[in-house]
């Protein structure tokens, strides 16, 4: 991608307050228009939030978004779904053991709103706080709980399709297990055995590093620094890795930009968490130099192929091995055309990763400028057209992201050979966060954070 050297925060001022516009508008007309009866919505057809069986992923998106809405215009009428929303359809989703997401859904609602009230920007009440700091701390345990110990004796939290698969995805979760941690809760197991939640979020950590990244280091025959697996596929018997594999990408050995995207989101903050841990915390687990290593590494890595391997302006088609990619010569010399015959772009994965660039960049300082940059760069082409959704009868923010282009899940419009135009809730969800992020930096308003 070309990097613009001079972007400012200050300078995405007035496509922010377009976005919030037209935010709010997408917000109520989902409130209005779609039944919940259906499940949550995951993604548009035809510009229409639909759901789509597979987890329930998403609706802390669906709340989420209306605290951020809330959050960066003071529309108290967005607060009040939100509140609302989260009492009335959230509890679940903090027991829910079956699932990998809960940094996605309960941290997007609960945490949200307990950040708030910690900003001052919600009157204190205590019977509130302590309900959404009970909500964080079981879902913390929750997510800690949903384990699996490999060969060395660490571990990993496993996906949604057993104990032997780790999912790419799960960095951007383990928000859940540093707020818990903060909020002084354990997962208890058998015996009163009592675990560290920040135990588990340091060791899933290094085994997403060690083994869904790569570093240009020979450990297969396409390892090129900043390589990403969607999946890592361990032996259950004998805790071995045993493969890399993928569910929504196009191969295991190439890379699924999403999946790349929730590492480029999820290093980055887990390193602004560290820093708010004294160095005896984390001394039992690899002491900090060790720590912060590996997940600079990683961080670097991801963050590098993602500006090596997407066109111009910053939008990455929906993997970097999709087989007619060809087809565009060399994407990376032309900015993104969501409208060719060929392969998809994903914008969700364009506002996931940008955020996570912004915050490698603000936690490098001077080294990091160009991170920071290529952050901006991307947000200040996802927040306009083609990919900003001006239609008002159109449900979705962000256009042209996709959710599962290898199961034919995704709406191809009639005389278009490939999915676009749509949008998704967790796409919609980290514009808004993106956009808040840069809002706040903008204005020298508190740095938005995921932690206490």
């Amino acid at each position: 991608m070309k990097i613009n050297p001079t972007l400012t925060p200050a300078d995405l001022l007035p496509k922010l307050n377009k976005l919030w516009e037209l935010s709010a508008a997408k917000i109520t007309a989902i409130q209005n228009e779609y039944d919940h009866a259906n499940g949550s919505p995951v993604f548009t057809i035809k510009g229409k939030y639909t759901t789509r069986g597979w987890t329930e992923w998403t609706q802390g998106f669906e709340f989420g978004s209306e605290i951020l809405q809330y959050d960066a215009t003071g529309d108290e009428r967005f607060l009040k779904s939100g509140r609302e929303n989260t009492v009335k359809h959230m509890a679940p989703h903090v027991s829910h053991f079956g699932v990998h997401d809960h940094g996605f859904n309960n941290v997007s609602t609960y945490g949200n709103l307990l950040r708030l009230m910690n900003e001052g920007r919600l009157p204190e009440n205590e019977w509130e706080r302590n309900f959404y700091e009970l909500a964080l701390k079981l879902s913390g345990a929750a997510q800690a709980r949903r384990w699996k110990t490999i060969a060395n004796g660490e571990g990993y939290i496993y996906s949604f399709n057993g104990p032997q698969s780790l999912f790419a995805d799960t960095i951007r979760s383990l928000r859940a297990l540093a707020v818990g941690y903060q909020l002084g809760h354990p997962l208890m197991e058998e015996g009163d055995k009592n675990i560290s939640l920040l135990e588990r979020l340091v060791q899933h950590a290094r085994t997403t590093a060690n083994y869904a990244i790569f570093y240009g280091e020979g450990r297969d025959a396409f390892d090129i620094r900043g390589r990403t697996a969607h999946e890592s596929l361990f032996n259950v018997n004998d805790g071995n890795y045993r493969a890399p594999n993928s569910q929504q990408g196009f191969s295991p050995f190439t890379t699924w930009t999403r999946g790349l995207a929730w590492c480029i989101a999820g290093y980055p903050e887990e390193l602004e968490f560290l820093k708010t841990l004294d160095d005896a915390e984390l001394a039992p687990f690899g002491g900090r130099e060790e720590i912060e290593g590996f997940m600079l590494k990683a961080a670097k890595a991801v963050c590098d192929f993602y500006i090596e391997h997407t066109s111009l302006d910053g939008i990455p088609y929906w993997d970097t091995g999709a087989p007619n990619l060809h087809k565009l010569g060399d994407y990376t010399q032309s900015v993104a055309d969501p409208y060719n015959d060929h392969e998809s772009v994903d914008s969700s994965a364009a506002v996931i990763a940008a955020q996570g660039l912004i915050r490698l960049g603000r936690y490098l300082g001077d080294e990091g400028k160009d991170y920071l940059q290529a952050g901006l760069t991307v947000l200040n082409t996802v927040f306009d057209e083609p990919y900003l959704s001006t239609n008002p009868a159109h449900h979705g923010l962000i256009l042209h992201s996709n959710y599962h282009l290898p199961n034919g899940w995704d709406h191809i419009p009639p005389g278009r050979k490939i999915a676009c135009d749509e949008s998704c809730m967790w796409g919609d969800y980290h514009a808004r966060e993106a956009a808040l992020l840069v809002q706040r930096l903008a204005k020298d308003e508190p740095y938005l954070k995921f932690y206490l």
